[in-house]
């Protein structure tokens, strides 16, 4: 079987936002594995500093996406768009804050539409990504026949809130805003027990600091090299915003699989738990599974082999 070339493609949007403003959106996106319309069509939606680039030798979830695979490159047509504004195709947007969650699914969603693609065969994203996907699954119920988000839920609580509101402030400071940004951002993204079981107080006689400060530190310079603040303050407000429709949801057809992370800070799995039982009592169709991990939030993108198994059994 032949698969797609995987170059950056556009889609040219004129939208106007749910806060009544108007923009030119060259909505960028890759394609993975078969041929537009000849196999199912896998939609994912990125995280926060991720891109359309998920599969290959550069791929961020090449562990999960590609040629046998749990989800097949063979098999499947793997459809990635870039959130807007988040640089990946030199695409900023100034005034993040006229933008929301909502708008970014409405914009997948002509997307979609444009490409004349029906239906997807399934919708599967990752923390913010995944939000992104409960806003869309909820404008268009009968969208996909399968949605998995993973690592997140339909809202943002009050405690991701406060998180990112630190965020907020972290990225107006005048020194170093992102590499600071990304240091606290860390701290949320893994537990207690995860660094001190790597690090247990070891300390880097060369740069005079512990290694876990070196490491957080490296992380920090790390993102600011590849990713841009302006990007990095859109991709933060978007994640403080998720506001889902909660009596929409039951409207879903999709059968729907939570995915949650046992230690995870920034979208606790009690709360997805919960969302769980909501729908739950109204919706057949819908099941909870839980990665077991030390690592907290970020095991959705280390636990490769629990998820392999959890997606392969669903798919």
């Amino acid at each position: 079987m032949i698969e797609l070339k995987t170059e950056l493609n556009y889609i040219n949007l004129s939208y106007q936002t749910n806060s009544g403003k108007e923009y030119h959106i060259p909505l960028s996106y890759q394609l993975f594995g078969q041929e537009l319309f000849t196999a199912p069509i896998v939609l994912v939606n990125h995280a926060l500093t991720g891109n359309s680039n998920v599969s290959g030798e550069e791929g961020w979830w090449k562990q999960l996406i590609g040629r046998n695979q749990v989800i097949d490159t063979d098999k499947y047509t793997v459809l990635c768009f870039n959130i807007p504004g988040n640089g990946y195709d030199d695409f900023f947007i100034d005034e993040y804050e006229d933008f929301g969650p909502s708008d970014m699914a409405n914009i997948f969603l002509n997307g979609i539409e444009a490409l004349d693609i029906k239906n997807l065969y399934a919708v599967i994203g990752g923390s913010l990504g995944g939000g992104i996907g409960w806003e869309m699954l909820a404008k268009k119920p009968g969208l996909a026949r399968i949605f998995i988000p993973i690592a997140c839920d339909f809202k943002t609580h009050d405690w991701l809130h406060a998180q990112c509101m630190v965020q907020k402030f972290l990225l107006n400071v005048d020194q170093e805003p992102l590499q600071k940004a990304r240091i606290h951002a860390m701290l949320c993204y893994r537990t207690p027990q995860s660094l001190n079981d790597r690090f247990q107080n070891r300390y880097d006689q060369e740069k005079q600091r512990l290694k876990s400060e070196d490491w957080l530190i490296y992380h920090g310079n790390s993102l600011n090299e590849r990713f841009s603040l302006i990007a990095y303050r859109l991709m933060n407000h978007l994640l403080m915003t998720i506001n889902t429709e909660e009596k929409s949801l039951g409207n879903i057809e999709a059968q729907i699989h939570l995915v949650s992370v046992d230690t995870d800070l920034f979208f606790p799995a009690s709360e997805i738990r919960m969302c769980f039982e909501k729908l739950k009592e109204n919706k057949g169709n819908v099941f909870y599974h839980e990665i077991k991990s030390m690592h907290g939030h970020d095991a959705f993108l280390m636990e490769y082999e629990q998820l392999n198994n959890i997606i392969k059994n669903i798919l």
